[in-house]
């Protein structure tokens, strides 16, 4: 198990942030995930009526409400399985701004929540304990989803093998830009007792 505590982010707690949220506790590291959205949003069956859900509903009610509303539909777009997923790491979409927890690393996968997270963070107040966080912008699909969570686990690794992380991260963070073609927001945040 890694040393390092790590969430990710996205918005609605359901692809992004789950599938690296799996990839990254199967490969022994400390992670939990998170959305930073009002709402739990989902495709519907026309781009102007998303599914949308309160961040207290679990992926299993989720599941059974789209199952409910057209089983074969769901099944061909992948949300079915998506929340099977899901339901497998944990009870329900947490969302960021709920959660107290202090964390080593903060991987968000897109600058709006990149943008969310840091506002968050800034309205807590401070002491010496450091936070990293980063974006890395995955579009938000299964396909790149994978994609993202592999390069996030990539990214972790080094941070997890830094001998001093503060004093190396910008380092890592560069040689990572250069070999992934992948630009990351970086800023550190201080947490408070």
């Amino acid at each position: 198990m890694s040393d390092l505590t790590i969430a990710v982010c996205c918005s609605s707690n359901m692809n992004r942030s789950m599938e690296a949220h799996q990839f990254l506790s199967k490969r022994g590291f400390n992670v939990k995930s998170y959305g930073s959205g009002n709402q739990v949003k989902l495709p519907g069956q026309a781009p102007d009526k998303p599914n949308i859900y309160d961040f207290n509903t679990t992926y299993e009610e989720m599941y059974r409400d789209l199952l409910r509303k057209d089983s074969n539909f769901y099944t061909q777009n992948g949300l079915l399985h998506m929340l099977d997923r899901n339901l497998r790491i944990k009870e329900k979409p947490q969302r960021f701004q709920g959660c107290n927890d202090k964390f080593d690393i903060v991987i968000t996968c897109e600058e709006r929540v990149f943008d969310q997270v840091v506002e968050d963070l800034e309205s807590r107040s401070k002491d010496g304990t450091a936070s990293h966080v980063l974006n890395i912008n995955i579009l938000d699909n299964q396909e790149e989803a994978t994609l993202g969570a592999i390069d996030i686990c990539q990214l972790c690794t080094r941070l997890q093998d830094a001998d001093d992380l503060d004093d190396e991260i910008d380092e890592i963070i560069h040689e990572f830009e250069l070999e992934s073609k992948r630009e990351i927001l970086h800023t550190i945040y201080f947490y408070s007792d």
